[in-house]
């Protein structure tokens, strides 16, 4: 197999070693059928993904050489991981949760520190940590990774702290894929702000991260190694001038799920992000002491965005991160990937590869 990877049988007396195929887990979440981008409960399904997609990284992982072991992340997954133990070489963790919860994505790999199972990704503590934005931009303030000035609503009566002032963004605490994130959390004035925080409180039933609007350019770093093996892919910037006129510059849910489609597609991103060495170097910098303060694993991907003086500040890390198998549909890694000359099944064996080496098993 092109990774070179096989897992021997215990030798016999006078017998051969039987090679026998390595075998990657793969753990994933569906979506629910018959969800479209116009359904109501779109938004809260926006991590999950469509049979689809979990069918192109399970092709792209094969054409790797591996076997793949299919785990839904539900309440099952523990079960099936353990009846399989034996086979397992390493679970390429897809997963984002197997019940609701602001520590869903530690889910999964908790389960594998349990049963003693090589993973791709974050341990259990650093993937609560990513999802947890707040949590994450605390431990990216104490290593002197800059982010945006925040303060974290848990009621929308709350007194604004001194020091934040308008325009500011309203988030979900804890979601990804920019769910909660519309045109409409970039607020200017007490009036907006009171209104965003009551509908996240409600909507979300989590806190209200709200965040100094940063108003230059957003950048997304796609990074693949460990210590100071970490490289960066082509930077992606989310190409602004593609959206709608009069709608914020963010890259907001509508941004990624609604004004982008494979059936009528804008040029929602630039890739490579025309930038000069000196910016280019700062903003992967800036990523890359993310990633290692926060404690990720093997890939993610790191949103950064330029302050009002060109200076770059980390936004969020991603990991999981999107996977879309169609380049079509501006799935940041996979689009960087290929600006690299990367194809989707390269860029899968790339991860697994790395995460192997972590784990010793090449």
């Amino acid at each position: 197999m092109p990774s070179g990877v096989s897992l021997s049988s215990t030798k016999s007396p006078g017998k051969k070693a039987v090679k026998k195929p390595f075998k990657i887990a793969f753990t994933y979440n569906l979506k629910p059928e018959n969800i479209s981008k116009d359904d109501p409960d779109a938004e809260f399904y926006a991590e999950f993904d469509t049979p689809h997609t979990i069918e192109g990284i399970r092709k792209a992982i094969e054409a790797n050489g591996y076997e793949v072991i299919m785990v839904e992340a539900n309440e099952s997954a523990f079960d099936k991981f353990r009846q399989h133990r034996d086979e397992i070489g390493l679970v390429f963790n897809f997963s984002e949760a197997v019940s609701n919860g602001l520590d869903r994505e530690a889910h999964i790999p908790a389960m594998l520190e349990i049963l003693k199972l090589p993973y791709t990704g974050p341990a259990p503590l650093a993937a609560a940590m990513i999802l947890d934005k707040a949590r994450a931009k605390e431990v990216w303030s104490y290593h002197g990774v800059p982010n945006a000035a925040f303060q974290l609503f848990r009621s929308k009566d709350e007194p604004l702290k001194a020091g934040l002032s308008f325009p500011l963004i309203v988030k979900p605490t804890s979601e990804g894929s920019s769910t909660g994130i519309r045109d409409s959390s970039v607020v200017k004035n007490e009036k907006e702000l009171r209104s965003r925080v009551a509908e996240i409180l409600h909507d979300f039933e989590q806190p209200a991260l709200v965040e100094k609007f940063l108003p230059g350019r957003e950048f997304t770093v796609s990074l693949i190694g460990n210590g100071d093996k970490l490289e960066s892919l082509p930077l992606v910037e989310v190409n602004f001038e593609s959206f709608p006129k009069g709608v914020n510059r963010i890259d907001s849910y509508e941004a990624k799920w609604v004004w982008d489609d494979p059936s009528n597609p804008i040029d929602a991103v630039i890739c490579p992000a025309k930038v000069d060495s000196a910016l280019g170097k700062k903003v992967v910098d800036v990523a890359k002491r993310a990633f290692l303060a926060i404690g990720c694993r093997d890939w993610a991907r790191v949103d950064v965005r330029l302050d009002d003086k060109g200076e770059p500040y980390v936004i969020e890390i991603n990991c999981p991160v999107g996977l879309l198998p169609d380049p079509k549909e501006n799935s940041r890694m996979p689009t960087a990937a290929l600006a690299a000359g990367i194809g989707f099944s390269q860029l899968l064996g790339k991860i697994i590869s790395t995460a192997l080496e972590r784990c010793g098993k090449v």
